[in-house]
């Protein structure tokens, strides 16, 4: 069994040790303000001994903590009073991630999260092992994890519907020549590869050169797959948008509550706003808010530049084995793989301005935990020309060009609707206000009437879907349009569903589940508005391409199990 680093027993006991002297503290405080018991100056002998006692436990858990890599499983034991062992097996485990802040850095450690797949939160923690420990773990355990996986399918013991991945057709993928850079030779060499890659997927189609892709399947080097550029990286960072760091932004704006006030005050006077709180009016007050909005979006753009390009810095995505391998970050790095057979789906996205300058990121959906983001969301391509991602996604998933449909136009009328009663609403309440306050010309607001039509209309062009042979393509979304594709074995269930709305216009929306965790945190890909017999044509082909593909994968099934269960 291993231990962690020795530098961990000192960050774990002091940790512990401060935790320590933080709880002998409040016991002193609890008990002489609410149970009048003792005194203040109990204090100075029980935070000493609070802290001691922390270190000591720090120290314990760290002898304690051991790991081991077997043949079969990776194993844990932890825990001081109460001990526990745990033995994860490999074909379970989803990612290796390895973490490493710029302290890290300094004392040459790193931070090993092994999660498994369905699981939501980190199966075992390794705080801290050396990066050298670290690089080794995660290649042995991605090595042995490809290894059982592989063992698996050949032996036809795997009923779980796991994809086997096509190692060369996604390898294929690495197109990462940028425009004007290609020499007519590397040119002739990506056209043999790919025409060597072809030939060696049809003939896997008719059941011939098996033994050479489990060959590369067991072959651990590692291929460069695709590189963010400096410029791909500038242009990521300021076409994307975090709302969500606005809110940690309120944070710091609590701490500084009266010098942000007085700063906001400063600015919005000149233009119609108060000069200070007690003596303004509603219009001031307006003004004001104004500003402020303004403001928070601003400063929470800066940041999401910042953020994106300390984040992403440095991007770079390879296959190793079975696995596609990441990197990326310029303080903290962090690298990680995602399991080919654990893919659910493959998401391109792009915002109003990507689309503007014709570049787009590509996600990748895989069953369980995703480090990217917590929720099986992780970033293989995060900006790139459109052309080049789409291309990208064909070949990874092995789909074909899809040639979209569109709901009836109904669904734009619809769309008007609805949008007009928000419209109609925010006026109403602009009205109301105007009734409590000295606010007039409150018809003013009947402007955003003027959006309505455009708003309904890109909603409208923004949804498409393709029924292929082998996946579901789906499209949705304008502020952050996603187009998903799905293969059908990867579909969990496949429904109609109508609102009263919906029924009252013979309109249906298709809902596609996968094993992916991220559908638990977003809306699954949806087509929305069909007419309700193309949706249930949508279904019924979906439903009967799903059986065939199941079929297909369950022609070795030993047990002789049926997929008839509709």
């Amino acid at each position: 069994m291993n231990r962690l680093h020795h530098l961990a027993a000192v960050t774990h006991g002091f940790q512990r040790a401060l935790a320590g002297l933080f709880v002998a503290t409040s016991l002193v405080t609890l008990g002489t303000t609410f149970l009048e018991f003792g005194s203040a100056t109990w204090t100075i002998a029980a935070a000493p001994i609070g802290f001691v006692l922390g270190g000591i436990y720090g120290v314990a858990y760290y002898m304690r903590y051991e790991y081991e890599v077997t043949d079969t499983t990776f194993d844990v034991a932890s825990g001081v009073f109460s001990r526990r062992s745990r033995e994860i097996p490999y074909r379970r485990i989803q990612n290796v991630d390895v973490r490493i802040s710029v302290l890290h850095r300094l004392l040459g450690l790193a931070v090993v999260s092994i999660e498994t797949a369905g699981g939501g939160q980190t199966e075992a923690r390794l705080n801290f092992v050396s990066e050298e420990e670290a690089d080794r773990l995660q290649r042995e355990i991605r090595r042995r994890t490809a290894r059982a996986t592989e063992s698996r399918s050949e032996t036809g013991t795997e009923h779980d519907g796991t994809r086997e991945t096509d190692p060369e057709a996604d390898a294929s993928a690495a197109v990462t020549e940028r425009p004007g850079s290609d020499t007519s030779a590397s040119a002739d060499e990506t056209a043999a590869e790919r025409n060597s890659v072809s030939n060696e997927s049809d003939a896997r189609n008719h059941g011939v050169g098996t033994q050479s892709a489990s060959r590369t399947r067991h072959d651990d080097r590692t291929r460069s797959l695709f590189e963010l550029e400096a410029r791909e990286l500038l242009l990521y960072s300021f076409t994307s948008f975090r709302p969500a760091l606005g809110a940690a932004l309120l944070f710091f704006v609590f701490i500084a509550i009266d010098p942000v006030i007085d700063h906001l005050l400063t600015v919005s006077q000149p233009i119609g706003g108060p000069a200070d709180l007690e003596t303004a009016s509603i219009g001031n007050y307006g003004v004001l808010t104004l500003v402020s909005f303004a403001y928070g979006v601003i400063i929470t753009y800066l940041v999401s530049v910042a953020y994106t390009f300390g984040a992403y810095y440095g991007f770079t995505l390879s296959r190793a084995g079975r696995d596609f391998v990441y990197e990326r970050g310029l303080l903290q790095r962090y690298s990680g793989s995602i399991p080919s057979e654990k893919i659910q789906s493959v998401t391109v996205t792009d915002n109003p301005l990507q689309r503007l300058i014709d570049y787009a990121g590509m996600w990748i959906e895989t069953a369980g935990y995703g480090p990217e983001s917590g929720t099986g969301s992780q970033s293989a391509v995060p900006l790139a020309q459109r052309d080049r991602v789409y291309e990208f996604t064909e070949r990874l998933t092995g789909s074909e060009t899809p040639q979209f449909h569109s709901p009836p136009t109904l669904a734009r009328r619809r769309y008007v609707a609805r949008y007009s009663i928000i419209a109609g609403v925010f006026v109403a309440a602009i009205f109301g206000v105007t009734l409590v306050t000295s606010l007039e010309q409150w018809y003013l607001a009947a402007i955003v009437f003027v959006a309505v039509p455009p708003a309904a209309h890109l909603r409208y062009v923004n949804i498409q879907y393709y029924v292929g042979e082998d996946h579901l393509v789906i499209r949705r979304g304008f502020w952050r349009r996603r187009t998903t594709v799905i293969p059908y074995y990867r579909v969990q269930t496949i429904s109609t569903r109508r609102s009263i709305f919906q029924r009252r216009l013979g309109l249906a929306s298709v809902v596609v589940d996968t094993a992916s965790s991220s559908s638990f945190s977003l809306a699954p890909p949806t087509i929305y508005d069909l007419s309700l017999e193309d949706a249930r044509d949508v279904r019924e082909t979906s439903r009967e391409r799903l059986q065939r593909s199941l079929r297909e994968r369950a022609g070795d099934d030993e047990l002789g199990l049926t997929v008839d269960f509709t």
